[in-house]
């Protein structure tokens, strides 16, 4: 019987970068088998670090000695021993790398790509779009000259918060400046690119209502996050008074949640992320319920590496798969080189075609990028784009 041997968790970063989870730590967990082979998965951090990493010493109890191809068993075994799962990200982040790693570890002693394992390829090529790019953006001049840079190396779609420092409310001037953000975006870069505008779940749904009205005329391909997520039962109201799709998901810890927003009408695209939502297996269960309400995915991926070659994995597979978030053109070198495997070029991202993630370790960087603590912690929320919460 093949079972997880040895269980490592890394916690990696730089401790120059500033605080931004597509910069700063990673915690990466690397399972090794009873026959040797190596299994990767990955944690998001974000202000919760060592949470999550103390949270993978718990799942760690449950895994160890397992059977690795039990999957859906050894996940249920967690299940059964925890209490707040269903609430706690700290858990279902924890939970998720193991389960990523699993079936790392799988495909390599099948000796196939995960994604063939999950149905094989439906989608030949995968549409990727750019987010982490616009730092120290203040200006419509500021984010069109950097997404013009983009525009050269082939990127034809991005992502973008334009509302500034904004926060639960926003006035007449905060929304005139998002409008001339977006207005001077899409007359520089044209019709054929998409944009993608990210609130950050941070309005009131009076003032979500406000600002989306305004960019309306500019045809968005989605509105990410307009409310705030404790205010969810508004959505539909949003939904019926801004004509922008709405996307959401990262915030959504199970399938059960996602088929409560689906069914209740508050979302048109739904944004699962692979490393909080339990990983491989219940991203694609949560693609197949999209699909019979005919939504379209397009899964969050703004940490690190292991992260992305799972992502991947699962966006071949889908029937409604609409387009995959990239951080990588604003990583620091550290995190670019970590692992080989997969390849973000000319807006396309694609995998190796190699067994289990196709991704392989740089093992000297991975050792030489240990961190330990808290990850750094600027002026600004960690979950904006550095240089951008300005008014």
């Amino acid at each position: 019987m093949e079972t997880i041997k040895n269980i490592e968790i890394y916690e990696l970063g730089s401790p120059e970068e500033k605080s931004s989870p597509w910069s700063s730590t990673i915690l990466i967990l690397k399972l090794t088998s009873s026959e040797g082979r190596v299994g990767f998965g990955e944690a998001p951090t974000t202000m919760m670090t060592l949470p999550v990493k103390e949270s993978m010493n718990e799942v760690a109890r449950v895994f160890q000695g397992k059977n690795y191809f039990d999957i859906e068993k050894n996940l249920r075994d967690y299940y059964r021993n925890a209490f707040y799962v269903a609430k706690s990200v700290e858990e279902t982040a924890a939970l998720s790398a193991f389960e990523i790693a699993s079936w790392d570890l799988i495909g390599k002693n099948l000796g196939s790509p995960i994604y063939n394992l999950l149905g094989g390829r439906f989608n030949e090529k995968i549409r990727g779009y750019a987010n982490g790019w616009y730092s120290d953006c203040v200006s419509p001049e500021d984010f069109v000259s950097k997404a013009k840079s983009l525009v050269s190396r082939g990127y034809s779609a991005f992502k973008f918060d334009p509302f500034g420092s904004n926060y639960d409310k926003i006035g007449v001037d905060g929304v005139k400046k998002a409008q001339e953000i977006v207005a001077q975006m899409r007359s520089s870069l044209g019709e054929g690119v998409d944009l993608l505008i990210e609130c950050h779940g941070r309005f009131s749904p009076k003032y979500a209502i406000m600002a989306g009205k305004a960019l309306e005329e500019y045809n968005p391909l989605f509105i990410e996050e307009p409310i705030h997520p404790e205010l969810e039962r508004f959505l539909p109201e949003f939904r019926a008074r801004v004509d922008i799709p709405v996307a959401l998901g990262e915030r959504l810890l199970n399938k059960e949640d996602f088929a409560r927003y689906i069914s209740d009408g508050m979302v048109d695209v739904i944004q699962p992320d692979l490393t909080n939502s339990k990983g491989i297996l219940e991203a694609k269960k949560i693609g197949a319920i999209a699909e019979s309400f005919g939504i379209s995915v397009a899964y969050h991926n703004a940490f690190g590496p292991v992260q992305t070659a799972a992502t991947l994995n699962v966006d071949y597979t889908l029937p409604n798969f609409l387009i995959q978030e990239s951080f990588e053109e604003s990583w620091p070198s550290w995190k670019k080189n970590l692992f080989t495997g997969y390849s973000v070029e000319n807006c396309t991202m694609a995998l190796s075609g190699k067994p289990g993630l196709g991704i392989e370790v740089n093992e000297k960087l991975l050792e030489n990028s240990k961190v330990s603590g808290m990850e750094p912690l600027g002026t600004e929320p960690p979950w904006v784009v550095s240089g951008t919460f300005k008014p």
